[in-house]
């Protein structure tokens, strides 16, 4: 398969093994990625980020729960927004089948633990014609919908729950700081929940107009007008 790989923290396009679906996997063939400021950051910024988080966790014990980390000496294929076609099932798989469109959390696990796809050396990403996922995080996507609008399912997901984690209320006025796409979700999903008044905040002419149409109240330039 043709994949963008992350290789001495430059992208590079090559050819890589077509990956293959262990027993409870599907593999996938990628429809739409999107690209995340986190893949965008970890490409400028990753091995700094990395020697630091390695700094932080030296001589603390494992922690299972984590995703097993990347070896940024290997490639590594990013790309976690993502909508996929099922193409192959691997032993065991129940409740999908071959040709329907999916999304999922972008996470894998296996006997050696939780993998973050996108950050993987094992999984790789949505930067990739094929994809291995797990089959109950699968999530179909409704008939009709566009597999790249589909894609935004994970930074609408972030949003979301970073709505819910606020434990904001009905009463309370809300500040977005921010409107990229998490930033955009977030305000979406206040108006669904009807809370107001809702600032949003952001230098982008572009992004404050698509907050508006989204359901901000107030817009505010930062270089102009404090937002709080």
């Amino acid at each position: 398969m043709r994949a963008a790989v992350m290789r001495d923290w430059q992208l590079r396009v090559d050819d890589l093994p077509d990956p293959v679906p262990g027993p409870g996997q599907v593999l996938t063939k990628v429809l739409a990625c999107g690209i995340c400021g986190s893949d965008l950051h970890l490409l400028v910024h990753g091995e700094e980020s990395r020697r630091l988080s390695d700094e932080l966790n030296e001589g603390r014990p494992p922690d299972p729960t984590s995703p097993v980390m990347f070896d940024p000496g290997r490639d590594t294929v990013m790309g976690h927004e993502f909508c996929c076609e099922v193409v192959d099932l691997g032993p065991g798989c129940e409740n999908l089948a071959v040709g329907d469109v999916i999304v999922s959390l972008p996470v894998a696990f296996d006997a050696q633990g939780l993998h973050g796809i996108g950050f993987s050396n094992r999984y790789n990403g949505g930067y990739a014609e094929l994809m291995v996922l797990n089959e109950l995080l699968g999530i179909k996507v409704p008939a009709g919908l566009p597999p790249e609008l589909a894609a935004l399912t994970e930074p609408l997901a972030v949003g979301v729950h970073a709505v819910a984690k606020s434990r904001i209320a009905a009463g309370d006025a809300a500040i977005v700081l921010g409107l990229g796409p998490v930033g955009l979700a977030c305000i979406a999903e206040l108006r669904m929940r009807g809370i107001g008044p809702i600032v949003g905040a952001d230098f982008s002419p572009k992004r404050r107009q698509l907050a508006e149409a989204l359901g901000a109240d107030v817009v505010v330039d930062p270089r102009d007008t404090p937002a709080i």
